[in-house]
């Protein structure tokens, strides 16, 4: 593993598998009385979200406390922030006070990468998703639920998702997921097609390792998982398709067009959902629907990438000894 995890494209296929695998050991904390593990002990990580966010947030302080770190929340909103004070200044603060590890989301592509190249802060960086550029610890999330039902929890030890077909529908152009996605899962084998409207189908999209289509009832049937991304409105500067109603008669999921796909195949969302435009309520709760179960695997990912960057480089062991201290 490298210090940091800033990009889904940094990760080799060892790494990323090591991080699943090492996922499917802190899946069987949450199945325990107490869900805890001694292993970040004395150690300190910052949560430092200048954007809004929910999940991410809070799964992060989830895996963190479960590990047993002492966290420290920061959001720029009530902060020094809003009266002015730089990335830099932030970064310098909470190097004066002796963190640990720093978890940045950030509304500008860069922002983690700068932070952990500056040398403004002595210690491992972890992206919760800067900008439209990427959201690593979303696509080893949905890549551990991808195995975990596609393979299996045990069966899936030490493997990848090779020869698996996967679908992402939606607003590529701004989504930070389609690109950790498309990064990720090629790495660990899978074919990847985007399906989006053309306006929303980023510049360059020839060079990224997947295929493009722009029809979704042509490639449900040969789907192994369908993963649905929201449309962001709050990056959209223009109009990007004519009406609510027309996208979602040609790119949402309902009932009908799930009805299509193979019986094992999956139906994905990084959240938050946008019931009646890229999925009907119908699919979003159907069984075949990985939502909530992504959002449990996520605690259970960010707890494997903390504690291969904090603790140690192999698979956590527990051993009941260890347990009773």
């Amino acid at each position: 593993m490298k210090r940091h995890l800033i990009s889904a494209a940094d990760l080799t296929r060892d790494d990323a598998v090591l991080i699943l695998d090492t996922a499917e050991e802190m899946a069987r904390v949450a199945d325990r009385p107490i869900k805890k593990l001694p292993t970040l002990r004395g150690r300190t990580v910052c949560n430092l979200f200048f954007e809004d966010s929910t999940r991410t947030r809070i799964s992060f302080e989830a895996a963190e406390k479960r590990l047993s770190a002492d966290v420290i929340n920061f959001a720029a909103k009530g902060s020094s922030v809003s009266k002015g004070e730089s990335l830099k200044d932030t970064a310098q603060t909470l190097e004066a006070m002796g963190v640990d590890a720093v978890v940045i989301r950030h509304s500008a592509s860069g922002a983690p990468y700068r932070l952990a190249t500056s040398g403004w802060i002595d210690a491992p960086v972890i992206n919760a998703g800067d900008g439209t550029h990427q959201h690593p610890t979303q696509a080893l999330l949905d890549a551990f639920t991808m195995r975990r039902r596609l393979i299996g929890p045990d069966a899936g030890l030490g493997q990848d998702l090779a020869g698996r077909r996967i679908t992402l529908v939606g607003d590529v152009l701004h989504s930070r997921v389609a690109r950790s996605n498309v990064d990720l899962l090629h790495t660990l084998g899978a074919e990847v097609t985007l399906v989006a409207p053309p306006t929303l189908v980023p510049v360059g999209v020839e060079n990224w390792p997947c295929e493009v289509s722009y029809d979704l009832d042509a490639v449900l049937p040969k789907s192994d998982a369908v993963m649905m991304l929201r449309v962001q409105r709050e990056r959209m500067n223009a109009a990007f398709f004519p009406t609510e109603r027309e996208y979602s008669r040609r790119y949402g999921l309902d009932g009908e067009r799930m009805a299509r796909m193979p019986g094992h195949a999956l139906v994905m969302h990084p959240g938050p959902m946008v019931r009646g435009m890229e999925i009907t309520a119908e699919v979003a709760d159907s069984d075949r629907c990985t939502v909530v179960e992504q959002v449990a695997n996520g605690v259970s990912i960010r707890m494997a990438v903390l504690y291969l960057l904090l603790g140690g480089n192999e698979p956590a062991l527990t051993h009941p000894r260890t347990e009773e201290k």
